[in-house]
């Protein structure tokens, strides 16, 4: 594909190129759906994201539904499914945009990047970084670079030895190096998040495409791959100090014996008392 050989040039980068097979991007219509997805698995794990959202769709009987059709969805109904109360007016917020201002993709095709992150972050609950994965996912565009993105610092910072200390200077870093992939830095992104496991990936319906439900899962270990184990440190003992030995208690002084009383009769005690007298 004519984007390997563009970013093959970057010796560095080159590395990343042979170790995944060429990526395709892909065109979506479900927009509304796509943002909405996107809001309700942020800061999820793929399986608590991909629960939630089949609880979603469960509530319109398993399709995706109309924007009119989650506005008319009651905030209490949707907490009912996990969502938190921020999430359910971004949801809301989401829906309501789509009716009153349009989110069709062949509105948003005729944008430019900047003039879509524009747009679509007019939205309370849509961020930048969820507008540059729209662009990525649902529209297709394939010169987008995700600088705040952390997976793609993290990659780069290993990749190109960066330091981030100053944030100014490492953000200006990253977007100079980006500049040498352009216009295929879509792809050099999906590269990067590939090398460090955490592709955020686009799924079609019904399953949700979003921040953290769209993660990619590690593949299981080579146990014969695995790497050695290390070698335990050596510790010195430090020996303890032995206690003190306890001073034995005295036994105890055995009772003294007392007489046991007269079991004389009667008569012969009464006898006894009157010699005396």
């Amino acid at each position: 594909m004519e984007y390997i050989l563009h970013l093959s040039k970057d010796k560095r980068f080159r590395k990343l190129i042979g170790q995944h097979e060429p990526f395709n991007l892909k065109k979506r219509t479900d927009i509304p759906h796509y943002l909405v997805a996107s809001i309700m698995s942020q800061q999820l794990s793929t399986r608590v994201a991909d629960t939630l959202h089949k609880r979603f769709l469960n509530l319109y009987e398993g399709r995706t539904p109309l924007p009119e059709e989650i506005l008319a969805t009651s905030l209490e109904t949707l907490r009912s499914i996990g969502l938190s109360n921020a999430k359910t007016r971004y949801v809301h917020n989401v829906a309501r945009f789509a009716i009153e201002e349009g989110l069709d993709h062949q509105q948003l095709d005729k944008m430019e990047n900047e003039a879509v992150i524009a747009y679509l972050t007019r939205i309370k609950g849509v961020g930048r970084w969820t507008a540059e994965m729209m662009l990525m996912f649902a529209l297709g565009r394939e010169d987008v670079f995700a600088v705040d993105d952390l997976g793609i610092q993290n990659a780069m910072i290993g990749l190109y030895k960066l330091d981030r200390e100053d944030k100014r200077s490492f953000r200006e870093e990253l977007l100079r190096i980006s500049q040498k992939w352009s216009p295929w830095r879509t792809y050099a992104c999906l590269h990067l998040w590939h090398w460090k496991d955490n592709t955020p990936v686009a799924k079609e319906p019904p399953p949700a495409t979003a921040k953290s439900a769209a993660r990619l899962k590690k593949p299981a270990a080579d146990p014969a791959k695995s790497a050695p184990a290390r070698k335990p440190k050596k510790t010195t003992a430090v020996p303890r100090k032995a206690a003190p030995a306890r001073k034995q208690k005295k036994p105890a002084a055995a009772p003294k014996k007392t007489r046991p009383a007269s079991r004389k009769p009667a008569a012969a005690r009464k006898k006894s008392a009157s010699r005396k007298k």
